[in-house]
């Protein structure tokens, strides 16, 4: 930068500082360059500072801390100041013990939490069940749900006045019938329905397996959660259930959109009764094959506008893209 700007400044004839302006340089520093020219760089501490440890404290460090391996680093530090070792600081023995990679055996395993289980690829693998609040008219009655976790398939549900241990295993079992050669993993959180002695025997006896989330985590599992925020936003909010019989007529005509129509994000947009007949691959195949027919036809268009061949007419540039238009339709909605 100093060399440029003097041979620029020199054969412009523009005052460097005037240079050095228009090229966004502050005066102090451009000086401090010209100071520094021609110098090697050295690192800033050319003496090392008192309080810095010498080599042989580290190594003292680390001897002392191979021959008292079930010792923590806090610990470490006290017992070589006691016996006139080293003098130290936790901190500074911390960082020595950790340069030298000493502290590995006092890492933890990594916490699960977070991470979620391990995602199904198969339908009917895991279940999700979990009990949600509707408030009906000012008074709340229970929803209790069934999710497939693979499909987003709602497999049973039912809107009950009390929610007791009895009624959970009634519905699960009701969503068992639908599926008789299911076997899935139940996972549920900790409410005192899950938690009860006899759901534990009913799960077993039933051929199924149990797992509960985490407490205070509702994240664990939530594709149920996401599916009860959805059906309270754009069901029951604003339809407005005027009683008890109302409110299944209208759930039930949502679900059945749910499960049927409703394209799911998190599936690639498909109906959830797609993911669960398996139907998914040859629907993304399709939609392929519909985008590669369109591209064709944008670039056959293109190649036959009469920009990119000047010899062709207006006439004769009209009938062919209207009848490549047509065959383009017909492949599609085929």
């Amino acid at each position: 930068m100093v060399d440029f700007s003097r041979r620029w400044s020199a054969k412009a004839e523009i005052p460097t500082n005037r240079l050095i302006v228009w090229l966004g340089v502050a005066r102090s520093k451009f000086y401090a360059w010209i100071g520094r020219c021609g110098k090697a760089n050295e690192h800033n501490g050319l003496i090392p500072r008192d309080f810095w440890l010498e080599s042989w404290e580290q190594e003292a460090i680390i001897r002392f801390a191979l021959d008292h391996p079930l010792e923590g680093y806090r610990r470490l530090t006290f017992m070589m100041l006691d016996r006139d070792i080293v003098a130290v600081s936790p901190s500074s023995t911390w960082r020595v013990l950790a340069k030298a990679g000493l502290l590995k055996k006092w890492n933890r395993k990594n916490s699960a939490k977070g991470n979620g289980f391990v995602q199904p690829l198969r339908p009917h693998e895991h279940w999700h069940i979990d009990v949600s609040h509707l408030n009906i008219c000012g008074t709340f009655y229970y929803l209790c749900s069934l999710l497939d976790g693979c499909s987003r398939f709602i497999v049973h549900w039912e809107i009950r006045e009390q929610m007791t241990e009895q009624d959970v295993e009634i519905i699960v079992q009701r969503a068992k019938e639908k599926y008789p050669e299911a076997r899935p993993r139940i996972i549920s959180d900790n409410g005192p329905q899950f938690i009860a002695k006899d759901f534990k025997e009913f799960i077993r006896l039933s051929g199924m397996t149990h797992v509960r989330t985490s407490p205070y985590y509702p994240q664990s599992n939530g594709k149920l959660e996401r599916f009860h925020a959805t059906i309270k936003g754009e069901c029951i909010r604003p339809g407005v259930p005027l009683s008890l019989d109302d409110a299944p007529r209208m759930v039930e005509k949502f679900i059945a959109h749910y499960n049927n129509v409703r394209l799911h994000s998190a599936i690639g947009y498909v109906a959830p009764v797609d993911k669960l007949s398996g139907r998914e691959q040859e629907i993304f195949k399709e939609r392929d094959r519909k985008l590669e027919a369109a591209r064709e036809l944008r670039k056959t268009k293109r190649l036959r506008a009469p920009s990119a061949n000047p010899m062709l007419s207006q006439k004769d540039n009209t009938a062919p893209s209207e009848s490549l238009l047509q065959t383009a339709r017909l492949s599609i909605s085929n």
